[in-house]
């Protein structure tokens, strides 16, 4: 058995998540504009496959391994749900339709198989396995919820990412005050992050003509990486601390590597 393979859910790590799915956003925008977008897919795709060969390889939570794969299922995500609106014409409400139902297939054969979802206890192949999956289409069914709201609702970037900031509060409240159970709470912030950093980032870097503050995708993509950088590093050096205050209280306490 593995040990478990995702990093604590902290406010470090929302806040992460957040940076990682806005800039899989703008980056996703940069890339298909500069290159022939089947290529970029492949290209995203290749990359992708290489993150997630990485961690599957290693046998504990390293948080550059991990983060690396998160920011690349984002990137590849976000060009899924892209490509199959401007390339194939499918309305953001069908596809966004269409991906919600396939994640509610891939939590129903994650706990028929593995009797939980908890992502504290992703210590098993098959359980990984089933993580990644969800974990990819929570990006593309993020992806296409927040382009139907801002897009084809004509909400706005702004507006959008207000709303999805609003319900992505909502969970959290719902676990602390309401009894709402932790896994439930969890996956559902997990789907909201997606829209909310989306559409932040979209605002950020779109033109004065989309109602954005026209700071454009390679820049508001480079800013977003140095900020995951900083704070997956301070993430890191939290649980190298904790860990350590645990080995030295209890000397037979396994290391953790980050």
């Amino acid at each position: 058995m593995l040990r478990n393979k995702v990093p604590e859910v902290t406010a470090l790590f929302w806040v992460a998540k957040v940076l990682t799915t806005a800039m899989g956003e703008t980056t996703s925008d940069f890339l298909v504009h500069r290159i022939d977008p089947p290529v970029a897919v492949a290209g995203a795709a290749v990359v992708l496959a290489v993150a997630l060969v990485l961690q599957f390889a290693v046998r504990r939570y390293i948080s550059w391994v991990y983060w690396f794969a998160v920011l690349m299922v984002a990137v590849f995500g976000t060009m899924v749900a892209d490509v199959i609106h401007v390339q194939f014409g499918v309305p953001y409400l069908v596809s966004a339709t269409v991906f919600l139902v396939v994640l509610a297939v891939v939590f129903a054969l994650w706990y028929a198989t593995q009797r939980t979802l908890s992502v504290h206890s992703i210590n098993t192949r098959p359980r990984e396995f089933f993580y990644w999956c969800a974990v990819l289409t929570t990006f593309a069914l993020g992806t296409a919820v927040g382009d139907l709201t801002a897009v084809t609702f004509g909400l706005g970037y702004l507006a959008s990412g207000v709303v999805f900031l609003v319900l992505f509060a909502l969970p959290g409240a719902a676990y602390r005050w309401w009894g709402l159970g932790a896994t439930a709470a969890f996956w559902a912030s997990y789907v909201l992050t997606r829209p909310f950093g989306a559409s932040i980032s979209d605002w950020l870097a779109v033109s004065h003509a989309r109602h954005g503050l026209g700071l454009g995708t390679g820049q508001v993509s480079l800013t977003l990486f140095v900020a995951i950088i900083v704070v997956v590093g301070i993430s890191s050096g939290r649980s190298r601390m904790r860990v350590t205050g645990l080995t030295h209280s209890n000397p037979a306490a396994p290391p953790q590597e980050n």
